[in-house]
Order: C-alpha cells, then structure tokens, then sequence
C-alpha cells in the first residue's frame, strides 16, 4: 500500500539512519531508472570519498504501470509507493521516507546529474538549510527545455519569488536541489503538483532559512515520451501559489492603495462640500459612490490579509514578524468589535441624520451624497470589522488575542 499524501506535513524528521538520501520521484520511467540510479550511485560514491557520508537512493514511485519498480529494486534502490498522484506529491512522499541527514532530490528521467550534489552537500554541511541548482548558472542543453520556458516562464516566476519572498537565487525551479532533514520536516510542504518547486523554496524564505545555491546542467531527458510538464497549467499553478503564499502582495497591498483612493476622493469631496467654488465638477456623486466600494473593498482585503498571515503563522511556516507583533499589541477581538460597533453606530447616525434631512426636505432631491455614501461606508466598515474580529478569532485558536498562541 502506498503512502497516501493528506493535508501538511509537519513530523518531526526521524533520527537519520544515513547521511544522504537521494530521492528521485518516478512515474512510468522504465527507460530511464537505471541510468540514473548509476548516476546516483556514482554521486554517492564521490560524496562518500569526499566527506566520508554513505547514503541510499530512494525512488518514490507514483504509480508507475510499466517495469520502474521492478528494475529500480533489482538495482539496490529503496522503492516507494505513493500512492496520492502528482509531482509534487511523489516528492513529499519520497522525502518523508527518506533515512538521511540529508537530502537530493532530482528526476529520474536523465535530465540532471547527480554528480552536481556533491557539491550541494557540502553547502548544507556548510550549514546551508537548502542548497539549489541553478540551471542558468550551470547550463541548458541546447533542446532540454522549451524557449518559453527558458525565456519567459522561468525567469519571470524566479524574478516574482526573488521580489516578493527575496531567497536571492537565479532559479526556484530546477529539479535538483539538497536540503537538511530537518528543514524538509520543518518546512510543512503540501503542493501535490508542480508548484511543490515554488512551495519549497518560498517556504524556506519566510522561516529564513539560509539558500543558497550551485551551478547545475540541464539535459536532454532519456524518454521517448512527452514530459509530464504541462508549461501553461503548471505555470498557472507556480504563479497563483506565489501570491497564495504572500498576503501582503495579494491582499495587504491591493488593500492600502485602495484604502488610500478612497480616503483621496473623499478628502476631495469634503473640501469642495466646504468650499464649492474649489475643485468645482471635479470629485461630484459618482466619485463619492465609487470611492465608497474602492473603501469597502479595501478594508476587507486588509482584514483577509491579516487574516492570511495570522493561518500562516498558525500553520507554522511563516515567522508572525515584527509588524505583525507590532499589530497584536492592539488589535484583539475587543478592539476589532469595539472600533466596528463604534463605527456602525457613527455610520447609522449618518444615515439617520441623513434621512431626517430628507424628509424635512419633503423627500426632494439632495444636492450631495456624500452624507448617505460616507454612512453607509462607515456602517460597512463597522460590520466588516465585527465579523472580521470573529474570523480571526478563530483562525487564531479562539483566542481573543490573534497572535497570543502559536502552534509549534
């Protein structure tokens, strides 16, 4: 039976039988497993002569309908099943069984040469926690990867991970990397598909763990088959799990620049409100309706994010930081319900006043929205605020204190 990858990894890595592991996620590569457990095989050997470090290959099969697993077990290696599909997911699984104080992982269809780890381990002896190739460094075989690839998708997706996470590498996407048992266990890895590549490599940056990274070759693959890599759906994948990933460019930063339009437009309209002959049909009743929803998202894309990092921060793979600790000095369950009563009650008071001026006015036309528009933004705000608290709350343990308790 295989093992069956559910939900995050997050075991604390078993006491290393071997020095390195190396480990080779498989499925249907019965023409080229053996070729590259010789390859291993002979990184191993050099990783033996030159540290003194013995090692096994372990080859994570998932699901392999031709001869992988018969030929991989008769050359030595340590098969095993997983049984949940996906790149990422063989990796995990492969990783979680591995016996070493280190570990390679790498493709088994020819691409890469193991001999390259070597140098890698002694990175992470070094005291490196992950160690990755990089293929723009060391070099792409002409053919071994498509020019979209090469030109667009990796240097594009590299350079979002570097602007946003900041591991300062030239390539989050090569195959072959070393990391420490004990980051791979403490990284809590989870992406079943291609965007395990991206996972490991931003999840390493938010615990700031020390990357660095080597020159590694890319090879023409020994298949005769069409490689597993799908260049537009896998792309999707890396790119929408580097914002998944990032709540301040996903959420925190959308959020702010909205709240900053809004708080523009309205300083505006209260301006020409006070003074009407400045700013005159510039800032009229559409811009006060459009700032109010610009507001009202605005707000509930900072609270999403907060909410974000607070899951982050639970789950274990990114610090809580210092402006988030910051935050949590005064932002609690009491202060998120109190501000968003408070609010409501001043956006209904608005409201009311409003509709008061409206009827002395026997219901006639009003010569500015801007009294309703701001009500009811601040009623929203005050409302988002009360359910908001409440949302973190829980996502924070159930806690009144969102960043009072964290799981280890």
């Amino acid at each position: 039976m295989g093992v069956e990858l559910s939900g995050r990894f997050t075991a604390a890595a078993a006491e290393p039988l071997v020095d390195v592991s190396i480990v080779m996620p498989c499925l249907n590569e019965a023409i080229c497993i053996a070729a590259c457990i010789a390859n291993a095989e002979e990184a191993l050997r050099m990783i033996a002569a030159r540290y003194g470090l013995g090692g096994e290959i372990v080859i994570a099969d998932n699901g392999s309908t031709d001869r992988s697993q018969e030929i991989a077990t008769g050359l030595g290696a340590r098969v095993v099943p997983v049984a949940t599909r996906g790149y990422g997911a063989a990796m995990i699984g492969g990783g979680m069984e591995a016996r070493g104080q280190y570990i390679v992982f790498g493709d088994a269809d020819g691409s890469y040469d193991f001999r390259e780890s070597v140098a890698m381990i002694g990175q992470l002896m070094d005291g490196a926690d992950l160690c990755m190739g990089s293929r723009f460094l060391g070099g792409i075989e002409k053919g071994a990867m498509p020019w979209k690839n090469r030109y667009i998708g990796n240097p594009v997706l590299t350079g979002i991970v570097n602007l946003i996470y900041r591991p300062g590498i030239s390539d989050a996407h090569c195959g072959l990397r070393a990391v420490t048992a004990e980051t791979f266990h403490g990284l809590g890895l989870s992406g079943s598909g291609m965007e395990f590549a991206s996972e490991m490599v931003i999840k390493a940056a938010l615990q700031r763990r020390a990357i660095v990274e080597v020159p590694a070759t890319l090879s023409r693959d020994l298949r005769t088959r069409a490689p597993h890599l799908r260049p537009w759906r896998d792309g999707w994948r890396h790119l929408r799990y580097l914002f998944m990933l990032s709540p301040t460019a996903m959420f925190i930063l959308p959020g702010l620049i909205a709240g900053a339009i809004s708080l523009a437009i309205f300083a505006m309209a209260i301006v020409h409100a006070l003074a009407p002959q400045l700013l005159a049909g510039t800032f009229g009743n559409y811009w006060q309706v459009g700032a109010s929803a610009i507001g009202a998202i605005g707000h509930q894309a900072l609270i999403l994010g907060l909410a974000a990092h607070l899951y982050g921060v639970r789950e274990g793979y990114r610090p809580a930081g210092r402006h988030a600790r910051l935050l949590a000095r005064f932002v609690s369950l009491e202060t998120m319900l109190v501000s968003g009563l408070a609010a409501a009650l001043l956006g209904g008071g608005v409201l009311a006043a409003t509709i008061v001026s409206w009827t002395m006015r026997d219901f006639g036309p009003t010569y500015s929205v801007l009294p309703a528009v701001g009500g009811t933004l601040l009623l929203m705000v005050g409302v988002q605020n009360i359910f908001g608290g409440f949302l973190l709350s829980v996502i924070g343990g159930n806690e009144a204190r969102f960043f009072g308790t964290q799981r280890r």
